[in-house]
C-alpha cells in the first residue's frame, strides 16, 4: 500500500505546508487520515481522484484536521459529480459540529439532500471499529478541541499505520505505536515542551517505548522547522508534503 502525505503542516500552514491531511491506498481501501481546511487545495495539486477516496478518518475537532470536510463535500456534490458512497468517521461530536461547520461556511449545505450515500459516524473511544478494509482503534489524547482528540491506529492489509493526532505526552499512545508499521507523530516544537503538543526533545526520549518500525514527524511549527538540521534523521524520518511511503 501507498501512504502519502498530502499536507504535513500545522494550522499556521509553517512553510508554506498544507494543513493535515494522509492518503492511504491498498488494494482493498483509499483512504484520508484527517481533511484539514487546506485539503482540497491539496489533493487538487497532486490531482488524486477524490471520488475514489473511500473514507475519511478525523483524529480530532480543530479546523485544520477536519475543517476541509465542508469543500471536500461541496467539490463532491457540484464539481466532481460523486456517486460512490461516502464515510466520514472521527471522535463524539463530529456529526454535529461538521453540522456547524457546514452552516458557518455556507449556510443552508448541511440540509442539502447529498447525490451519494453519505455516512457520518461518531467513533467510540478506545473501541475497535471495523470499516470495510480495515479496523480502527482510537485512544483519546491531550489536546482540547471541545470533544474527545483521538490518536489511531487503524490496521489494513496486514499492516499497521499509527498516528498521534495533536497531543502533548501521554501514555495512551504507547498501544498505538507498540509494533506499528509506521507511526506518524506531530511534532510542533524541538527541544521546549509546551502543552498540548509534541516536542522532538521528547519523541526522542521515549522513541524506544513507542517501539513502532518506523516513525515519521509531521506537524512542525517554526521553532521545529528551524531545527530540522539538528534532528537525528537514522531515528525519524521528517515528513513533507508529498512524502511517500511504501508499506
Amino acid at each position: 500500500m501507498k501512504l502519502t502525505f498530502i499536507g504535513s503542516g500545522d494550522a499556521f500552514g509553517t512553510g508554506g505546508r498544507f494543513n493535515t491531511c494522509i492518503q492511504v491506498v491498498s488494494g482493498t481501501v483509499n483512504f484520508l487520515i484527517d481533511c484539514g481546511a487546506s485539503s482540497l487545495v491539496a489533493l487538487k495539486q497532486r490531482q488524486i481522484d477524490r471520488n475514489a477516496i473511500d473514507l475519511i478518518l478525523i483524529s480530532h475537532l480543530h479546523g485544520d484536521h477536519f475543517g476541509g470536510l465542508p469543500f471536500f463535500l461541496l467539490d463532491a456534490q457540484l464539481v466532481a459529480s460523486r456517486t460512490n458512497p461516502l464515510t466520514i468517521a472521527g471522535p463524539p461530536g463530529l456529526k454535529a459540529r461538521l453540522d456547524m461547520a457546514m452552516e458557518a461556511l455556507f449556510t443552508g449545505s448541511s440540509k442539502i439532500p447529498w447525490k451519494f450515500d453519505l455516512d457520518v459516524i461518531d467513533i467510540p473511544l478506545a473501541t475497535t471499529t471495523d470499516f470495510p478494509g480495515l479496523n480502527l482503534l482510537t485512544q483519546e489524547v491531550v489536546h482540547p478541541s471541545g470533544a474527545p482528540s483521538t490518536a489511531l491506529r487503524i490496521e489494513v492489509d496486514g499492516k499497521t499505520i499509527a498516528y498521534s493526532g495533536d497531543t502533548q505526552w501521554t501514555e495512551a499512545l504507547l498501544p498505538i505505536a507498540n509494533g506499528a508499521d509506521l507511526f506518524i507523530c506531530e511534532c510542533y516544537m524541538f527541544e521546549r515542551v509546551v502543552k498540548f503538543h509534541m516536542s522532538y526533545s521528547v519523541i526522542l526520549e521515549r522513541l524506544d517505548e513507542l517501539a513502532a518500525k518506523q516513525v515519521v514527524l509531521t506537524h512542525m511549527g517554526e521553532d521545529m522547522m528551524a531545527n530540522r538540521d539538528k534532528v537525528d534523521l537514522s531515528r525519524v524520518t521528517l515528513a513533507e508534503d508529498g512524502l511517500e511511503f511504501l508499506l
